[in-house]
């Protein structure tokens, strides 16, 4: 088990009292709403949380990915919608132009994340590629000292309240992942579409919607990284946010099972309560067991990241574990609610439905399984 500095306990302890304080209690309601957590994220953003792994010098904590992933685990707790917000402006929107930009651009850029509701957003996937992002088609043509896009895209996370977009698109005419390139895109830029939010299984406080860009110019120096090696790039920004899905699996995890826990002590049938009886002990024990190895796969990735070693494999480990564990934790805090836990009265319900999505986005579980033999083949 990693070892926490006494400043990563501090920064847990904080956001676990504004989680239990005023995360959590908000979470049926918006899940009910289907709106948009503003206080959650107001909350995130007064207490310094909001973009946590942003260096000091740019407004940010500066925190490592131990601590990123272990916040996204305490936030997921309280509300999944919260932490898929919070998770897609750290991994998928900071984090591409802190890993490829330019001082220049960074300085010029993430003011977008830090100005007064600021969030980023991730625009890769489309409706004809999804887990094949190399045969994305939106195009990005040079017109002197401007790019032009156009082209749609699906299923991204904060679109409606981004004010600024991460956008990749085809720059040249090469095949497959060669002619894909990376750009930064200001929410408020002309021909640009969102419509309106999907309705979801789960995740309903999370905005996600589809998305065109119709003549859409930019300035050249938008471009972030080397132009040609977007996908490159992407592959390596989702390995990170990998890590940060399984922390939010693990979260949603430890709510079920935190309730079930306390549901089972209080419940009684045939004069006592179900926590004595050895089938609802055998539940308990195996969600128990799915969470701590679910906390481990994701803390060793994180481990290795911080050491400057590989760690695709390890993060798709941990996604593809911790994911499905969610999905079969949540399972097993339904069937202790019994008929409780297929209604609405109880949270068991939500979790469940959250739970799914994480075995989806940022990579299927059947691409991590090809992630992590691929990685396996080249040891």
């Amino acid at each position: 088990m990693y070892k926490f500095s006494e400043e990563q306990e501090l920064i847990r302890s904080t956001i676990r009292d504004i989680v239990n304080d005023q995360i959590k209690p908000r979470a049926k309601m918006y899940d009910e709403e289907e709106r948009f957590p503003t206080e959650n994220i107001k909350d995130l953003r007064d207490n310094g949380f909001l973009h946590l792994t942003l260096p000091e010098e740019y407004g940010g904590i500066g925190a490592d990915i131990m601590t990123y992933a272990t916040v996204t685990e305490e936030i997921a707790r309280g509300c999944a919608s919260t932490a898929t917000i919070f998770a897609g402006n750290n991994s998928l929107g900071i984090s591409p132009i802190m890993m490829f930009g330019t001082e220049e651009q960074k300085e010029r850029l993430i003011p977008y994340f830090t100005k007064e509701e600021g969030l980023g957003a991730f625009a890769l996937s489309e409706p004809h590629a999804g887990s094949d992002p190399a045969s994305l088609s939106t195009r990005a043509k040079k017109d002197g000292d401007e790019w032009v896009i156009n082209g749609s895209k699906f299923y991204i996370t904060n679109a409606a309240e981004a004010s600024i977009f991460i956008v990749f698109a085809r720059s040249n005419d090469q095949p497959g992942h060669k002619g894909i390139s990376m750009f930064a895109v200001p929410a408020d830029t002309p021909g640009i579409t969102v419509m309106p939010p999907e309705k979801k299984m789960g995740i309903k406080a999370s905005v996600t919607s589809a998305m065109t860009f119709e003549d859409v110019r930019i300035p050249a120096d938008n471009l972030i990284g080397q132009e040609g090696k977007g996908l490159s790039q992407a592959l390596s920004i989702l390995d990170k946010g990998r890590i940060a899905v399984a922390a939010q699996a693990t979260g949603i995890s430890q709510a079920a099972y935190e309730d079930s826990l306390k549901y089972a002590q209080e419940r009684v049938q045939f004069g006592k309560p179900i926590i004595s009886f050895q089938g609802i002990q055998m539940m308990i024990a195996e969600m128990a067991t799915k969470i701590n190895a679910s906390r481990l796969l994701y803390q060793n990735a994180a481990v290795l990241q911080m050491e400057g070693k590989r760690f695709t494999q390890a993060a798709a480990m941990a996604k593809l574990f911790a994911s499905e564990a969610a999905t079969a934790v949540t399972h097993k805090a339904i069937q202790i609610h019994g008929g409780g836990g297929f209604l609405k009265d109880f949270e068991v319900e939500r979790y469940y439905r959250d739970a799914r999505v994480t075995e989806i986005y940022e990579g299927t579980s059947e691409v991590m399984k090809m992630v992590i033999s691929r990685e396996a083949l080249k040891m």
